[in-house]
């Protein structure tokens, strides 16, 4: 158990760890930019720091400034929350090196899972039922465009280091594609740190179904079912619902395979 951990994020994320963590006895820090000062998680955290401006790329992205505040407030351990740093390969690394505990998957499962491209070309190996697009490395728009207009529109560009509906474009005509390629890579570069982008088939009318799996250290994997994500505002899920409405026997057996499929291909460790 810990005496003391640091939130790696902020808002509503932040808050819920630090309410957990008081429940446990466990004293947090916050971290926060300018424009946060006066944020709920800043007043409800033992102590907290200021970490820099408000763009998150001077701050809640810089892996040094929350290295260099979990250290000056003794903190034994990072908890990344989702989004920012959560997914990054050498936040987890440094926390390692520095000797704080990173409470979240292995270093291994962030690289294979951090990147979505990566994710995807992992998947494809494994069997894993994906969505039609291109997530190659090469970037450059025009064979983008290309690639866009061989899959046939709509498309969704996304940023591969993406997450929290950030970095996501709707391309509906050929026409329109390289302007917002251009405004999903300034976004993505703005909050990820990486402008990196894959292309997919953009589903019109989806169900968007998480499968939440726990793994353990001994290669065990299981699903612990499914939550129905499908109402969203500018793809910020609003509501989940469990279980799917409409959900059969079946399809839930055969999505819960390719989550457990998904999970063993990079080794996952925890809830997820």
């Amino acid at each position: 158990m810990f005496d003391k951990i640091l939130i790696a994020n902020r808002g509503e994320i932040a808050c819920r760890v630090i309410k957990t963590a008081r429940r446990m006895g466990i004293k947090t820090v916050a971290v926060y930019s300018e424009a946060d000062a006066n944020a709920r998680h800043v007043r409800l955290a033992d102590e907290a720091v200021l970490i820099g401006p408000a763009a998150a790329r001077e701050s809640y992205l810089v892996i040094d400034k929350i290295i260099a505040a979990a250290k000056a407030t003794g903190a034994q351990a990072i908890h990344p929350g989702y989004g920012f740093l959560s997914e990054n390969e050498d936040f987890c690394h440094a926390c390692e090196r520095e000797g704080i505990v990173f409470i979240g998957p292995p270093v291994s499962a962030i690289r294979a899972m951090g990147s979505k491209s990566e994710a995807k070309k992992l998947m494809e190996a494994a069997g894993v039922p994906l969505t039609p697009g291109y997530h190659g490395d090469d970037q450059e728009p025009a064979y983008l465009h290309r690639q866009a207009d061989a899959i046939g529109y709509p498309v969704l560009i996304k940023a591969a280091a993406g997450g929290g509906g950030k970095g996501m474009r709707l391309v509906e005509k050929s026409e329109d594609f390289i302007d917002l390629l251009a405004s999903c890579k300034r976004e993505a570069i703005s909050s990820f740190g990486d402008d990196h982008v894959l292309v997919e088939k953009y589903i019109t009318k989806p169900r968007h179904i998480e499968i939440q799996v726990f793994g353990d250290t001994h290669g065990n994997v299981v699903y612990l079912f499914e939550r129905d994500c499908s109402v969203q505002r500018r793809h910020q899920k609003v509501l989940e619902e469990a279980p799917a409405p409409g959900m059969t026997p079946e399809r839930r057996a055969a999505m819960g395979k390719a989550a457990v499929d998904a999970a063993k291909a990079v080794g996952y460790v925890g809830a997820g």
